[in-house]
């Protein structure tokens, strides 16, 4: 589930160190406000048996922008989604949500218009291309070709021989979290957007954002297009627009 957000702006552009890193802190400040307990424990111990946290977000976007080289343009009317599996956490935010009439985006003042609850697609046939509108985001082993361990900040692109495992990996870890069936596959990637790396905290997270045909459950690819897909989906990183 996730509720999208109607926005406007008079602002010309967000600074790329706001495109991402304000939704997480949005998500916790309602919840804390609308939900404290689940609040509290989703930001203390997260989710499930590996502690995730199962919430996604877009960053905000304003088709109507016109593009500049380098810039992330803003201005006018615009949308941002938040999502997750768990209805629980959905309904919260969407309450929280209607309760507001501005949303301060990392300083760029977003009035709120309306809201809309979007529903997942049904999946009815256990196979879905889902494509994403920012970066996904996977780390890897960190080891060489001879499985010498050079680093632990392996970042992966989806042109690298490990990415396809370890995204495959990071889809049934999520399944596990959720008690939902976990027999995933990852069939193809169909598109692989331009490498981007935006700062969400203490450094930047480089990734590509990408096309993949998956089968699996319906119901577990419902909750994969409710959080986002790869890593730090809370931080709006993975967030499936197709």
């Amino acid at each position: 589930m996730r509720v999208q957000l109607a926005v406007v702006t008079a602002a010309s552009e967000l600074p790329w160190g706001s495109v991402l890193a304000p939704g997480r802190g949005l998500v916790y400040d309602v919840l804390g406000r609308v939900a404290p307990e689940l609040g509290r424990r989703l930001h203390e111990n997260g989710e499930g048996p590996r502690g995730m946290a199962p919430f996604g977000h877009s960053a905000p976007v304003f088709a109507s922008a016109p593009r500049r080289r380098g810039r992330y343009t803003a201005g006018g009317r615009g949308v941002v989604e938040f999502g997750s599996p768990l209805p629980e956490v959905v309904s919260a935010l969407a309450a929280g949500f209607a309760e507001r009439e501005l949303l301060d985006w990392g300083g760029v003042a977003l009035r709120l218009t309306g809201a809309v609850p979007l529903s997942p697609p049904a999946f009815a046939s256990g196979r879905a291309v889902m494509r994403t509108a920012t970066p996904v985001v996977m780390k890897g082993s960190g080891r060489d070709e001879e499985g010498v361990r050079t680093t632990r900040q392996a970042w992966l692109l989806p042109t690298e021989p490990e990415w396809p495992g370890y995204f495959q990996g990071s889809l049934r870890r999520k399944a596990e979290t959720l008690g939902l069936d976990a027999d995933l596959n990852l069939e193809a990637i169909t598109w692989i957007g331009p490498k981007r790396s935006f700062a969400v905290g203490q450094g930047a997270k480089p990734g590509a954002a990408v096309e993949v045909e998956l089968t699996g459950a319906p119901e577990t690819l419902q909750a994969l297009w409710s959080w986002g897909l790869g890593q730090a989906n809370s931080a709006g990183f993975g967030w499936v627009n197709a």
